[in-house]
């Protein structure tokens, strides 16, 4: 096997202008027999000395490669076993060739294949971007890092490369790279062998145009040609790392963000490429991402603008013109400035999460179909092979007694999607006891009535595909009934109430990622239901919400319910009922409210002329109940509550213990001092705007009914909050 020599880190030393990097730490595996280097000897990597001519320079970059982006060496004494945390050890001393996979060319093409490079996992980029490539830089010294990581990663010449535009495909030879520029010095391999697209190339329209560019073309746009050898399988990896930066990391305007203080890899780096691989795998919803791309858009056309117009601009002139376009020039700052914000909250895990419901709140899949033409109504009945006797069951006692009218008639299908894709408004779908396994979401943009014909155990809609939602309701009024639902792979929850009115009424809610949301100006009515298994929350209640919960089983989620609260003073508070509800071994909390951090709080507060409580949940509570703590003509200001407290639970066959019931109380004053503060918030908003009040608004109150429920064994108590 061969010896190890490790480079250790030479101290450097920073002066006021510039970092420079004297050393870098890179465990390089050298064959003794090879190099002529001895175990215990070390390379400086010290760019202003020399190697000796001993070594040549492109054995040192491919075992600088070996190691440096793959990380995966075998050290021989075990040590490296717990920490191969990077799957990408594709070289192997011991075994010569390339360990990298071929790109085939589609078709029969007179172009050379390529390596296959973009197959990349998520961590093996992460890994090169923060150890290799770009490290604790900042913003302005993202071009220096990348230019230095590619002097010691790429072979310097003499290596052939396809040249790839959305023009052509050319073969060409590498002679020399530019590091700092990024570009690299070709000439035109002869033959000529190229593929254009949409015209005719010649060989010397090629010449022409690599004169035309001086015979340099960006790295970005080549490819190295494969070869078995092994010897610029490194390359080709480097030049992989810098192309998917350039698309899918680097934004336009990142070098001329003000902030350069902080460091560009953790700030921006990682969560997109988090996100890009969020996105890859289907984690994140359709909705989302198409913002996304419509607002990276937008930030551009905005940047491109804007830095045309501060480019026309004299330094020392004072004409009218160039003071209009002054002001545009802010307007378009701010306006940039606003996409880049919404960005930052879409490219952070947990602010998307918390914060992403506005982009999708008004998304619906499909329209309404309304009424029937002709009138009259359809029974959906739903069945997979059954009995006689279920039929003549179903007639009897369903059939005959509820749908006998000249109005109804009867159809068969053998799917529930199906079937619900054909109703009508007022048209009802009977589904027999049976396993269906559905290959796509459920969409209800009609009021319609779906319900299982038996137990919700004998009634089993199955989802395994992936998609954004299992269950999606749009419709007015649409209720379903004893069906059991097993969830799989979708992205925003077993059930997405995106607006009108929902009631679930006996059903089993079986969650594999997410479970039920509730979207602002949606009502949703779940009674007697059994909820468990979701990563994130059993139910999450959004702002504008109306949510009744009754007699459910929550249980064996990340948290039982979540209320979300934003900072918005123009979202209002959610209603909430709920009674008798068991909530019980979720991870987190029972009840967990996400709302602005006290800094926001108290900003807004202060601004609007508010008192500011000192203790979170306390002070708030204590005027919207009370009225105290507001003084003088503020008292009339302070919003009305609407409060069902009773001091006993509702009766069971048992008694509860106190500690299971005790937190019905702390989520009840957490709402109402935050619902306060809201349409205290409103009622100020409304002021300086100058319009006048609205009564509806002014006179608004937010009902809260919290009682006799249970927590039983959650991981963080009943009731805790978050805070953004």
């Amino acid at each position: 096997m061969a010896d190890e020599v490790f480079c250790p880190t030479m101290d450097t030393q920073e002066s006021g202008e510039s970092r420079e990097a004297a050393g870098i730490i890179i465990p390089t595996i050298i064959s003794s027999s090879e190099s002529g280097l001895k175990t215990d000897e070390c390379l400086n990597l010290e760019s202003d000395v020399e190697i000796e001519e001993s070594v040549k320079d492109g054995d040192l970059r491919q075992n600088i490669a070996i190691t440096g982006l793959l990380q995966n060496e075998d050290k021989g004494d075990g040590e490296g076993e717990d920490d191969d945390d990077s799957g990408t050890d594709y070289f192997n001393t011991d075994q010569a060739g390339t360990r990298l996979l071929r790109a085939e060319r589609p078709g029969k093409s007179s172009l050379p294949d390529t390596f296959q490079t973009s197959h990349l996992l998520y961590y093996e980029r992460f890994k090169v971007y923060q150890d290799y490539m770009l490290g604790d830089c900042k913003m302005s010294e993202v071009k220096s890092f990348t230019a230095d990581y590619l002097e010691k990663a790429l072979e310097p010449c003499d290596w052939q490369a396809l040249w790839c535009t959305e023009v052509f495909d050319v073969l060409v030879e590498v002679a020399d790279v530019d590091f700092k520029e990024l570009k690299a010095k070709v000439k035109l391999v002869v033959p000529m062998k190229c593929e254009a697209r949409g015209c005719q190339l010649t060989e010397e329209a090629i010449s022409v145009l690599l004169e035309a560019s001086l015979h340099r073309a960006p790295l970005q746009e080549l490819q190295v040609v494969y070869e078995e050898s092994g010897d610029f399988d490194q390359t080709a990896l480097a030049l992989e790392h810098l192309r998917f930066f350039y698309q899918h990391i680097w934004r336009q305007w990142d070098e001329e963000d003000e902030d350069d203080d902080f460091d560009y890899f953790v700030r921006c780096v990682e969560p997109r490429l988090r996100l890009y691989y969020d996105i890859l795998e289907d984690r994140v919803p359709a909705g989302l991402v198409s913002e996304y791309g419509s607002l990276l858009q937008r930030c551009s056309v905005s940047y491109q603008e804007f830095s045309s117009l501060r480019n026309g601009l004299s330094s020392d002139s004072e004409s009218e013109l160039d003071n209009v376009s002054m002001v545009e020039g802010l307007k378009l700052y701010e306006q940039m400035e606003g996409l880049k914000r919404k960005l930052r909250i879409m490219e952070n895990p947990l602010l998307r999460y918390v914060l992403g419901y506005k982009v999708n709140s008004g998304l619906q899949s499909c329209s309404a179909r309304g009424v029937r033409e002709g009138g009259g109504r359809l029974v959906h009945v739903v069945s997979a092979p059954t009995q006689v006797s279920q039929l003549h069951s179903l007639m009897v006692n369903k059939l005959q007694p509820e749908f006998s009218g000249e109005d109804y008639q009867v159809q068969f299908h053998s799917d529930p999607v199906q079937a619900v894709g054909s109703c009508y408004e007022g048209d009802v779908v009977l589904i027999l006891p049976g396993h269906y396994s559905i290959p796509s979401s459920i969409t209800i943009p009609d009021s319609i009535l779906v319900e299982g014909f038996g137990l919700p155990d004998e009634v089993v809609i199955e989802k395994k595909s992936k998609g954004d939602s299992f269950l999606e309701s749009t419709g007015a009024s649409v209720k379903i009934s004893n069906v059991k639902f097993i969830q799989h792979d979708a992205i925003e929850g077993i059930l997405c109430v995106r607006q009108g009115k929902l009631e679930m009424e006996n059903c089993v809610l079986q969650c594999e990622t997410t479970g039920v949301v509730v979207r602002t100006s949606a009502q949703l009515t779940m009674n007697m239901c059994d909820l468990y298994g979701s990563k994130g929350a059993g139910v999450e209640i959004y702002p504008g919400s109306v949510c009744s919960l009754v007699g459910n089983g929550i249980h064996h989620c990340k948290e039982g319910i979540l209320i979300k609260d934003f900072a918005d003073e123009m979202d209002s508070m959610p209603q909430i009922t709920m009674v008798n509800n068991v909530i019980h071994n979720n991870e987190g909390y029972g009840v967990i409210l996400v709302k602005p951090g006290a800094d926001e709080d108290q900003d807004q507060f202060a601004a609007a002329g508010e008192p500011v409580e000192e203790e979170e949940g306390k002070g708030v509570s204590e005027e919207a109940e009370g009225g105290e703590g507001v003084g003088g003509e503020a008292k009339a200001d302070v919003p009305l509550i609407g409060l069902e407290v009773t001091e006993t639970s509702a009766p069971h066959c048992y008694d509860t213990p106190p500690e299971v019931t005790e937190g019905n109380g702390a989520i009840e004053r957490e709402l109402v001092a935050t619902s306060a503060k809201k349409l205290c918030r409103q009622r100020s908003r409304i002021r300086e705007l100058g319009t006048q009040a609205v009564d509806n608004l002014l006179s608004q109150e937010m009902f809260v009914s919290i009682q006799g429920n249970q927590f039983r064994r959650n991981g963080k108590g009943s009731f805790g909050s978050f805070l953004y």
